[in-house]
């Protein structure tokens, strides 16, 4: 059974910067699309960042747009999520995912169907 496990998380000040990682016991790993979303309290999951499984292309949503570096590393089996610049509007649960099928387009958010627990986020104004 395919798992994802997030860690990472934490409370930090606006201005500041947090790690997440993400490692994944699934077996076709090298061959997924990866991606990151987050869910605040009483809002829709959004998407936060995608990755193509060779590490190649990536592709963010205008919120974190160049705030935030989505990477990854195949021999690890993990995918990380660097946040800089983080304002208070980013707090929320963060979740790791992970394509349906191998290769696509990392574009196609609606081939994620794989996910994570999460790791909560918190930033402090």
């Amino acid at each position: 059974q395919v798992q994802l496990v997030e860690s990472g998380g934490g409370l930090v000040q606006a201005g500041g910067s947090l790690r997440l990682a993400c490692a994944a016991s699934e077996p076709h790993f090298n061959i997924k699309n990866m991606g990151w979303f987050r869910q605040a309290p009483g809002k829709e999951r959004e998407f936060v960042a995608s990755i193509s499984w060779n590490g190649r292309e990536t592709y963010y949503p205008d919120s974190v747009k160049g705030r935030f570096t989505i990477s990854r590393d195949n021999p690890k089996n993990t995918i990380y999520l660097q946040m800089n610049s983080l304002k208070p509007e980013d707090t929320a649960v963060y979740l790791c995912a992970a394509h349906r099928a191998a290769f696509g387009s990392i574009r196609r958010i609606d081939e994620f169907g794989i996910w994570g627990q999460g790791t909560q986020v918190t930033v402090s104004s």
